[in-house]
């Protein structure tokens, strides 16, 4: 999530057990022993000289401990990759910094032409909406490379776009009326609409450089106004029911794209962040929207404003206002909202295909979408993190079970059916034991209060609509602020970021400080039950200078990080992990940043995985930092890992010509544009080895 588009309000008043009283528990239990990782994670507290919650600071007095599980040591496969770049120094400049015998170029950036219906991108931002519609669109985040035939020199990649900068869109920003305050211009709203959602972009590499074929058949994009199907519980239901679409089989546009993700039968997954506030209810909100945090009083662009011109094309901007106006929902969009905050699925190989809700995986804000580690015979799983402070962790398990020549199919939407449509979606409950629960969201699930959601909610779509109030219900852990998840290849330990939450005030093991503005990454392994689950923490962002109650990890002004966001394995077992920086004691010293580990190669001598500490961090090296004002996100990579492709979002002064390392000069300015940057190695062998 870009810090420009966060939401910092609370939406989840429920009273469960926060994740930061778990780990106080924990801790205090001193029986930190996870089962399927064959870890102590005591290892990574040493030292810290915690103290508990009193208001006396007294240090906790340990309960006697119940006898911890002895752990039987499974072998775990782990990968043979070794780092081959020393770790760079932070860097503050107006271009990447990048390390020895590497080059960085842009790719792609905000405005590049798909075909010739787009002219070419302009300096001064005067291209029109129909400019737009037909160039790669603006804030690039979340991304994925889908190799043509098999190519490694020849693909599509996939680019969301979270949200816009209208001050760079426009000439001089946005046109208001002097009187009123209210938005005049019809095409600077449909740029406006047009620059969020995804592109698909066809790339070959030519002469050793990646280059957009422009006019190819692949290039689309995916708006804030294409029309996209309605699969899963939620198809056709009376919640979508509305003057465009009275069946609530369709929804138009993608909003806020920010995390992403890949099935393994080649389709593309973009997840629906902070959608909410596109939208307003100027009467009395549903407690579904409450919930979730859909606006009383505006809009944030303003879209809704001219609802009714003279222009107006099939209501494009008075679906932004879900005021309920009509009789019934087939007479207004009261119901617009309920089309947003879903996993999208896209075919990137048929060009003729329209995007596809996957209502069953859930509906709240989606950072991001991965599935575990596949198992013939075995169901797919998927999962996905609510990225707001105090949300939730969930899972989703296919009914379907995996058969491996779907991964070969040609019918890629309908296999997405199979496997995304039918299933049962869990919310995570961690307990201080090392252990979790996956909490089922079915009518028939109980709630802490000894009840089903069954008597709260009529329908599975019921509790679709209203995700995040069911997993209130069944007592989830929440979290601070659960983005992107990503599955080891080798040891399918899923791992998982949270980012930061500086309005926690517990003293606890994940953050002995009051507040958690640095974030740390959390990972897991499934149980033999879909139910179960065992946990550790893998890292703890912190600056370097910190004291030991901060700096767990014992981390280095090498690898110093806060507000982890990003997250991929590629299929070497080389983990990427990249930052939205929000910590002036981080960001003092270095931008945003991506750094690199091979976690499954942190073995203790019983070849148990490790966590990260002060005697092993040197295993984590900073490999790419971004220009200033960026936030670096989204991550692919090609088959032969020759070439990684990461996104630069919302630049201060950026870029000054294709070569991403050039840095702007002094007295310069330049029309920010976000791109993708593509990182290889000179001598053209495999990135990061």
């Amino acid at each position: 999530m870009s810090k420009a588009t966060f939401d910092p309000k609370r939406y989840n008043h429920s009273q469960n057990q926060t994740f930061s009283q778990v780990l106080d528990k924990q801790l205090s239990r001193r029986n930190f022993v996870k089962s399927g990782l064959g870890l102590s994670a005591m290892t990574a507290f040493a030292g810290a000289g915690l103290v508990g919650c009193g208001s006396d600071n007294n240090q906790a007095v340990a309960p006697t401990p119940s006898p911890a599980p002895t752990p039987t040591p499974t072998p775990v496969n782990k990968s043979s990759a070794v780092l081959g770049f020393e770790s760079i120094a932070g860097s503050k400049l107006d271009g990447v910094a990048i390390p020895a015998g590497y080059s960085a170029y842009v790719l792609a950036p905000w405005g590049t032409p798909l075909n010739t219906k787009a002219a070419p991108w302009k300096a001064d931002g005067s291209n029109t909406a129909e400019d737009q519609a037909n160039a790669v669109g603006m804030h690039h985040d979340g991304m994925h490379f889908f190799p043509l035939n098999d190519a490694k020199d020849d693909g599509l990649l996939c680019i969301n776009h979270e949200y816009i900068d209208q001050d760079a869109l426009h000439p001089n920003g946005p046109s208001f009326d002097g009187i009123t305050g209210l938005r005049t211009e019809i095409d600077e709203i449909r740029k406006e609409i047009n620059a969020h959602g995804v592109s698909v972009v066809r790339i070959k590499l030519i002469d050793n450089r990646w280059q957009v074929q422009t006019n190819d058949k692949h290039n689309r994009r995916f708006t804030g106004a294409s029309v996209m199907d309605i699969a899963g519980p939620m198809a056709y239901s009376s919640y979508l029911e509305t003057r465009y679409s009275p069946d609530g089989s369709q929804a138009r546009g993608t909003l806020n794209n920010c995390g992403n993700g890949s099935t393994p039968w080649g389709t593309y997954l973009t997840c629906e962040e902070n959608w909410p506030g596109y939208f307003v209810n100027k009467g009395a909100l549903s407690n579904d929207q409450q919930r979730i945090g859909i606006s009383s009083s505006s809009t944030r662009y303003g879209w809704d404003e001219l609802a009714g011109n003279n222009d107006e094309r099939l209501d494009e901007f008075a679906r932004f206002d879900v005021t309920p106006t009509a009789s019934n929902a087939s007479g207004d969009y009261r119901n617009e909202a309920n089309g947003h905050g879903y996993i999208v699925e896209i075919d990137p190989y048929n060009p003729n295909s329209r995007a596809v809700k996957r209502t069953a995986l859930g509906r709240f804000r989606h950072e991001g979408c991965t599935f575990g580690k596949l198992a013939v015979g075995k169901p797919v799983v998927f999962y996905s993190g609510h990225d707001s402070r105090f949300e939730y962790l969930y899972k989703y398990v296919s009914n379907a079970l995996w058969d491996e020549a779907d991964a070969k199919t040609s019918n890629r939407l309908s296999t997405g059916d199979k496997y995304m449509n039918d299933g049962t979606l869990y919310v995570a409950k961690f307990s201080e034991d090392g252990v979790g629960e996956w909490l089922p969201l079915t009518l028939d699930s109980l709630t802490t209060e000894g009840k089903t959601l069954g008597d709260s909610f009529d329908t599975l779509a019921a509790i679709i609509l209203n995700t995040a109030g069911a997993a209130d219900l069944v007592g989830a852990t929440p979290m601070d602020r659960p983005e992107w998840c990503t599955v080891d290849p080798f040891t399918g330990s899923v791992y998982l970021t949270l980012t930061n939450n500086s309005k926690r005030t517990e003293t606890n093991a994940a953050n002995p400080r009051l507040k958690n503005n640095f974030g740390h990454i959390i990972r897991w392994d499934e149980g033999d039950k879909d139910t179960e689950f065992s946990w550790d923490i893998f890292v703890f962002g912190s600056p370097a200078d910190a004291d030991a109650q901060t700096n767990v990890s014992g981390l280095t002004d090498l690898n110093q990080f806060a507000s982890p966001d990003g997250l991929a394995f590629d299929n070497r077992g080389i983990l990427w992990v990249q930052t939205d920086n929000g910590a002036d004691e981080v960001e003092d010293d270095t931008n945003d940043q991506m750094l690199a580990i091979v976690p499954s190669r942190l073995r203790d001598s019983s070849d148990k995985q490790q966590v990260l500490n002060a005697d092993n961090q040197a295993e984590l090296k900073r490999f790419f930092v971004g220009p200033n004002g960026c936030e670096v996100t989204g991550f692919a990579i090609t088959p032969d890992y020759t070439s990684v492709f990461a996104n630069i979002q919302h630049p201060d002064n950026w870029p000054y010509s294709d070569n991403a390392a050039e840095v702007t000069p002094a007295g310069t300015s330049v029309r920010p544009r976000a791109a993708t940057v593509v990182i290889r190695k000179l001598d053209g062998t495999e990135v990061g080895l």
